[in-house]
């Protein structure tokens, strides 16, 4: 790990402009690095765009680059839809999107070159066809795009909330009326594995409408339809309200009902077709696993 530190000789000048200035690297680089959590302004976190006064004090980590590339492995595939733009995939649990760092192999990617000709090439080559994500331990439905045009429009939508998804998770604790958390999300200080709700200056803007599906003894099953699309948004709220979601670790939903992971599985998604311009909707029963645990709670 290369540590680097500066001291601002500007004042009002963007974090990520000053560091381009007294450094070789890109603005695109050092936002992975920011949102990594390894620059720091006066020992805490900062967005790229926050601004630097004369003497705050910089330290910029860098990790050592390592080449990761992605190669086709037969890995199957759920595909609940195909047509020549897009497919619209079942995940399963345990598998991660793309390669990157700490997984260079066995993604979903992987499996997506072995088993489609062709994918957009928006996102480079780790990411082929790649419109959204999914945590790693976290199932269900997921567009991909087989061209850059239905790239372009499915993330058209995305952003302007036209793509929506919803999901199920069980929680810890029971609630007995609908809610929706809505707030700012960014990298929690004190653990940078995990989001926490922060500040306007320090997050960026998350909404998330929870709805009752059934409530149980300890538990609840919700309903959750997200209005933005942060990492580990649904995780993070559930875990700002007092009930993480079973089996989730990172945000204290361990239960010893279910230890293999958070029990949040995506399990509807609605969007237009790039071509056709229709609206399309896909839904999936909750795999096996999931019902498993729901008889359980249920005794």
């Amino acid at each position: 790990m290369k540590r680097s530190e500066f001291v601002c000789d500007e004042n009002n000048v963007r974090l990520d402009v000053f560091l381009t200035k007294h450094t070789s690297l890109t603005r695109s680089y050092l936002k992975t690095l920011n949102d990594a959590g390894l620059i720091l302004v006066n020992g805490k976190a900062q967005k790229a765009g926050f601004k630097l006064k004369t003497n705050d004090k910089i330290i910029l980590e860098e990790k050592e680059q390592e080449q990761i590339s992605a190669a086709a492995e037969d890995i199957p595939l759920n595909i609940v839809y195909e047509d020549a733009d897009l497919l619209v995939i079942n995940k399963q649990v345990g598998l991660v999107v793309h390669p990157c760092a700490t997984t260079k192999s066995h993604t979903l990617v992987n499996a997506l070159m072995f088993h489609i000709k062709n994918l957009s090439t928006i996102n480079g080559v780790l990411r082929p066809g790649i419109v959204h994500r999914l945590d790693k331990d976290t199932g269900g439905l997921m567009l991909v795009a087989k061209n850059d045009n239905a790239h372009k429009a499915l993330s058209a939508q995305l952003k302007d909330k036209t793509l929506n998804r919803e999901y199920k998770a069980l929680i810890k604790g029971r609630i007995n009326k609908d809610f929706e958390v809505e707030g700012y999300l960014g990298r929690n200080p004190k653990n940078r594995e995990q989001m926490a709700m922060l500040s306007e200056q320090n997050g960026k803007y998350s909404k998330t409408l929870f709805t009752i599906d059934k409530v149980y003894d300890h538990y609840t099953l919700l309903n959750c339809k997200l209005f933005t699309g942060r990492t580990h948004q649904i995780r993070a709220h559930l875990k700002s309200v007092g009930h993480p979601i079973v089996g989730d670790a990172l945000y204290g939903g361990t239960d010893k009902i279910y230890t293999h992971g958070q029990l949040l599985f995506a399990y509807k998604i609605t969007f237009v077709h790039p071509r056709s311009h229709k609206k399309m909707t896909f839904e999936v029963d909750l795999p096996e696993y999931f019902k498993e645990v729901l008889k359980k709670v249920e005794i």
